[in-house]
């Protein structure tokens, strides 16, 4: 779906990254009822992108999906380029993020260590980037919110299933406080939130859709979340009730 450069400057916009399913789709659809407008990004499930797009403009909001492999340069350039047209982003949630199949370090793959770090790293880092350039107020921004979803794994390390993902997940966390720091006087905020275990299909990719109720009996409050417990977390560090805080991690955990 093409965006309207004729109300480009009217749009409070939202940049999803792997918007199209789970935390994502969450996020899109609660902050749509808050009035933002959504650009959804995909790399592949272009179905699910653009069901839910009409979803959201059927319902009187304003959506658009955009197809871009995060882990390129190239792709990150067009994807931000396309927002532009469709108005000014005032908020990135760097949700894309890849996983895979359960197992130790001893087996795992060159290749896997590379698709995991280029995605969930190296994409977030190029994301951000762009949305600096475009919302620091020492560029002529106005502005914004960056929210990184990071995962509770960066701080349980997820041995015997994915310490690649984990450790990926860590450098978010890193990336998070340094460049909150970095750009706090541009007028940007960057916050990061530490989902848990969530019921999502992410856990399908992993190997084992029934991990988190398998897993639950570890957690304090002995249930699983769901992706709108995600997503109310990133919608609130979007809003100016959230205009202090910069440089938060957050969990979203049930306790764990």
């Amino acid at each position: 779906m093409k965006p309207d450069s004729s109300v480009a400057l009217k749009k409070r916009v939202a940049l999803i990254t792997g918007g199209g399913r789970g935390i994502g789709a969450a996020t899109a659809r609660l902050a749509n009822k808050k009035g933002w407008s959504i650009c959804i990004n995909y790399q592949s499930r272009n179905d699910s992108a653009e069901k839910l797009v009409d979803e959201i403009n059927e319902s009187g909001g304003s959506a658009i999906s955009v197809k871009a492999d995060i882990s390129k340069e190239a792709d990150v350039i067009s994807l931000f380029n396309t927002v532009d047209k469709f108005g000014k982003i005032q908020a990135l949630i760097n949700n894309a993020g890849v996983i895979a199949p359960q197992s130790p370090l001893v087996d795992v793959s060159a290749d896997r260590l590379h698709k995991i770090f280029n995605t969930n790293i190296v994409g977030s880092f190029l994301c951000a980037r762009e949305a600096v350039k475009r919302m620091s107020t020492g560029r002529d921004g106005h502005g914004g919110s960056i929210i990184n979803v990071s995962s509770a794994a960066a701080r349980l390390g997820s041995p015997h299933e994915f310490i690649d993902y984990a450790a990926s997940k860590g450098a978010i966390d890193t990336m998070t406080i340094g460049l909150s720091k970095e750009v706090a006087e541009e007028g940007i905020r960057v916050n990061a939130v530490r989902p848990g275990l969530i019921e999502t299909e992410m856990h399908l990719d992993a190997g084992d859709i029934n991990r988190p109720q398998k897993l639950k009996k570890f957690i304090p409050m002995k249930k699983v979340g769901s992706a709108s417990d995600v997503a109310n977390a990133i919608v609130w560090l979007m809003s100016d009730e959230a205009s202090y805080v910069t440089g938060a991690l957050i969990d979203v955990a049930g306790g764990r």
